[in-house]
């Protein structure tokens, strides 16, 4: 495939990275690839990349490391984009995961395991990023995933991510990905929503006609979150059964003080493994 390089979107002022500072947020699950088409197509999910043109990428079934190498290293010729990754399936022939796209320095990233028995391998990622004006210490953290089918085994990987993230309450968060929640009366959501409040869910599943809500993003501190939104072009609706799900993060210069929460994250974090951040791209 021809390299093609996109338009790259401006960095903040310093005049206005001292009261806000704004991202560009999107998650989709690119389904390896393949679209609805049945054919894999690496150039139509740079393409749509490019139209979303965010600053900040969850990505999920990113398609094997093995067979496409080029995919995750086209994006970052494409974009300029740093790249942490994660494995969730690992076999001799294909493997594939999550991936979190930044055009901010990606400071540090850690896995958070969330397999549960013998069900598939899911994880998330967990990556703090170099943002002028986010505060506390100029970082913003993502937590990117890819949630399991199972509704006990969902809400046993939603107590693992909130239980991570109250070790962290002060810093400004991120959670993105394709929750896989299928009910709107789930525990899971009611859970997220608790911590989170509220946030815009609109159907991004079937791509041709979608029906389901299944890709989602929470913002912390609440109030932050400015919209979220579709990307329903020609080609995402050809690209994936997903569309992607694009947001406006909003930060203020000051973080709100946390509220205590009652929610079920009584699980600790669980240990995870620390990555090169000198690295463009990380596993």
């Amino acid at each position: 495939m021809p390299l093609r390089r996109f338009r790259r979107r401006k960095p903040l002022s310093p005049a206005s990275a001292e009261s806000a500072f704004e991202l560009q947020v999107a998650t989709w699950n690119i389904h390896s690839g393949i679209g609805v088409d049945r054919r894999y197509n690496a150039e139509r999910i740079i393409e749509v990349l490019g139209e979303m043109n965010a600053d900040v990428v969850a990505l999920q079934e990113v398609p094997s490391l093995t067979l496409h190498a080029d995919l995750l290293l086209e994006i970052q010729l494409a974009f300029g984009y740093r790249v942490a990754v994660a494995r969730t399936l690992v076999r001799r022939e294909a493997d594939f995961g999550n991936a979190v796209l930044s055009r901010h320095p990606i400071v540090g990233h850690s896995h958070i395991e969330l397999t549960v028995d013998r069900c598939e391998p899911r994880n998330a990622i967990d990556a703090h990023l170099s943002i002028p004006g986010a505060i506390p210490q100029g970082t913003v953290r993502i937590i990117a995933t890819h949630l399991g089918l199972r509704p006990s085994e969902r809400r046993h990987q939603v107590r693992k991510i909130l239980a991570s993230i109250e070790a962290e309450p002060q810093t400004g968060t991120l959670l993105m990905g394709d929750i896989n929640e299928w009910y709107l009366w789930g525990r899971p959501l009611k859970w997220l929503h608790r911590r989170f409040t509220v946030s815009p869910g609109p159907p991004t599943f079937p791509s041709p006609a979608p029906v389901f809500a299944l890709d989602r993003i929470w913002v912390h501190p609440p109030g932050v979150l400015d919209q979220v939104r579709v990307h329903r072009s020609r080609l995402a609706r050809m690209a994936s059964d997903h569309l992607p799900l694009i947001g406006r993060f909003v930060m203020p210069a000051r973080v709100p003080s946390h509220a205590d929460v009652d929610d079920p994250a009584s699980v600790q974090p669980s240990s995870s493994r620390k990555v090169d951040a000198e690295q463009n791209i990380t596993t």
